[in-house]
């Protein structure tokens, strides 16, 4: 069973098995649409198309964030309908450095879905292995899939709780310029949650867009928490998307455990009355 990442040579094997799902997560936040698009151009063979904003996000009310989590009976639904049964195995790939399959790869462990892992390198690490795309959609029969209450988000008030408090850690996963509260360019409101650490996810992957090694990423996150619990972490970032990546990133470092603050900043923002650190 995987839980954290897949090569390409481990998931060529596979692509044609019932009991692997693969899903295609591109997508890009100024064309919401051009992920489907570009599904449709050519993916993995047998890989079903996630839309960020349609299959892994709820609706928005204005005070819930960018992207906030849909509710659990609906997500685990989508799931059944795209074949995903309970005892196979869901990979989740993306070309934008796995951001948006981190997201996926979350979901599925927020509903207790352990055997689930995103496709190290992307789909641009699939085809650099000489490995060719489809224009095929593949048929699908329902899978049997269930909600088995995995992980819990961390809410706000949560996060106004604890705000000041050392035991914990809140790491914010955006770039240091939106972290810092300039060139803010997705929200109306630049700045962070006061006391948050940034830790840019760009910064888990190396020059070739694969995630870094265990133990790189151990000594990198081990500066982030400091006397931290792992545990005690909670990540965020601008809606509840990249944060996942940092909380994958941990994972892999064997520094396990961490919680996601699913609405992130663009959900603490929205009530004026949170504080703004700059």
């Amino acid at each position: 069973m995987k839980t954290t990442l897949v090569t390409a040579a481990e998931l060529a094997p596979h692509v044609n098995e019932p009991d692997w799902v693969v899903f295609d997560c591109r997508h890009d936040l100024g064309d919401p649409e051009a992920g489907a698009r570009a599904y449709a151009a050519g993916h993995i063979h047998g890989a079903r198309f996630a839309h960020l904003d349609r299959n892994l996000s709820g609706t928005k009310t204005g005070s819930n964030g960018r992207h906030p989590l849909p509710p659990r009976e609906v997500f685990v639904e989508w799931l059944r309908s795209q074949g995903v049964d309970e005892g196979g195995e869901v990979v989740a790939y993306d070309a934008q450095g796995g951001i948006y399959a981190a997201r996926l790869w979350w979901m599925l462990r927020w509903i207790g879905h352990e055997a689930v892992c995103v496709l190290d390198g992307g789909l641009q690490a699939w085809q650099r292995s000489g490995r060719v795309l489809t224009t095929a959609v593949p048929a699908i029969l329902p899978g049997d899939i269930v909600d088995r209450a995995g992980i819990n988000p961390v809410v706000a008030a949560f996060v106004e709780a604890h705000l000041g408090d050392k035991s914990w850690r809140l790491i914010d996963a955006r770039s240091p310029e939106r972290y810092r509260g300039e060139n803010e360019t997705l929200d109306p409101v630049g700045g962070h949650i006061p006391g948050a650490v940034n830790r840019y996810y760009a910064d888990n992957l190396d020059a070739d867009g694969r995630f870094k090694s265990a133990q790189q990423l151990h000594a990198e996150f081990s500066g982030v928490l400091g006397e931290v619990d792992p545990r005690d972490a909670v990540h965020q970032c601008g809606s509840g998307v990249t944060a996942a990546h940092n909380l994958l990133a941990m994972e892999i470092a064997g520094l396990a455990g961490s919680r996601l603050y699913a609405g992130s900043w663009s959900e603490w923002y929205a009530n004026p009355g949170r504080p703004v650190a700059l």
